[in-house]
């Protein structure tokens, strides 16, 4: 039985680093293509003098923003939760079993770091997707 939980818990794990990839992945190509999207409206409305059509759909992918780096950025803080208790379950195993030896705990604070190091990436580069357009636009 204990093989087929361990089994069980690395197989969640598993999982849910498949899933924060996506998160990740999704929230970063979405800021770049939002990014590139908005220079050009923004440009286009300097070249065109002001129109409320640009505007518009500056304000709606500006919003959009927001909202899908919001849901990623909460993704990865429920990944992270998820992981750290999977890990502590594993780390008490193996400290059942008496082969914590090989699995140090450390890296329970190494995997928080970088779930906040995913974290910063996606909001800086959100942060970038909306404040270049709207520097373009304005100044």
């Amino acid at each position: 039985m204990l093989t087929e939980v361990h089994d069980h818990i690395i197989n969640e794990l598993g999982q849910s680093s498949r899933t924060d990839t996506i998160f990740v992945v999704t929230a970063v190509i979405f800021n770049l293509i939002v990014l590139g999207i908005n220079s050009g409206v923004s440009a286009a409305a300097v070249d065109n003098g002001s129109y409320a059509a640009g505007d518009v759909i500056l304000i709606v992918f500006i919003t959009v923003t927001i909202l899908i780096n919001t849901i990623a950025v909460t993704a990865l803080y429920l990944g992270r939760r998820t992981r750290s208790l999977l890990l502590q379950g594993l780390v008490a195993m193996y400290h059942d079993n008496e082969v914590a030896r090989y699995y140090s705990g450390e890296l329970l604070s190494n995997y928080g770091i970088r779930y906040l190091l995913f974290a910063g990436v996606i909001i800086a580069l959100a942060l970038t997707a909306i404040l270049v357009p709207l520097i373009i636009r304005f100044v």
